[in-house]
């Protein structure tokens, strides 16, 4: 009899850890899920290089401009949301590509006069914000280095939308803002006889970026 009731008691005992046992279990479980629900892995977008360009403008001796490009850039765009908003990006452009067609004008500006290609070899942009301003319009917040200074800057960008076509994904980009080139120790400031400025301190910059997805 004695033996009976051990055994009864055991069984309910065991009864008992495994009712007590399966909530947690649930919990865990539907915890995981809800994770899984609310944080989507990251989609990676990669600059397309044959369809961007990174293109820049500057005022000569006051009265007309100076185009360039450079020609060796790279970059990349994560993002969970479908509109793009919470986009984290990352580009970079090595400074010794730098094109105006013109070769002593190009070495110039990789010189200490401007960039100083040699010592600073990449110019860096790294997101902190991607918001929307309506439409496909964007503020592009983060931060810019040339040479050794990096300061907060802020990109104009239009969505152009996406693309399937060519064997992939694309999405189109166009980022548009001016930098004050003293700011970032671009230095030189020779003068006309006339007081103007042979180079201008504002350069407008504009961007034309095709991501692929990755």
């Amino acid at each position: 009899m004695k033996r009976i009731l051990y055994v009864s008691a055991a069984v309910a005992v065991s009864a008992i850890a495994i009712m007590a046992f399966k909530p947690v279990k649930d919990q865990v479980n539907n915890s995981a899920k809800a994770q899984s629900a609310v944080a989507p892995l990251a989609v990676k977008w990669v600059i397309d290089k044959v369809h961007t360009n990174v293109l820049f403008s500057v005022s000569h001796l006051v009265v007309s401009d100076v185009e360039g490009k450079f020609k060796n850039f790279d970059g990349s765009l994560e993002s969970d949301k479908p509109d793009f908003s919470d986009a984290n990006i990352v580009f970079t452009v090595d400074v010794s590509s730098v094109s105006t067609d013109n070769e002593m004008r190009d070495n110039h500006l990789k010189s200490d006069d401007f960039f100083n290609a040699a010592k600073f070899p990449q110019i860096r942009f790294a997101s902190t914000s991607f918001q929307p301003t309506g439409g496909n319009k964007y503020k592009l917040s983060g931060n810019l280095t040339i040479r050794d200074v990096t300061k907060p800057f802020v990109f104009d960008v239009t969505f152009g939308g996406i693309a399937n076509a060519m064997g992939g994904t694309h999405s189109g980009f166009k980022a548009k803002a001016t930098v004050n080139r003293f700011d970032y120790n671009l230095k030189w400031d020779k003068t006309t006889e006339a007081g103007g400025m042979i180079v201008g301190k504002d350069v407008d910059i504009t961007i034309n970026a095709d991501f692929k997805k990755s």
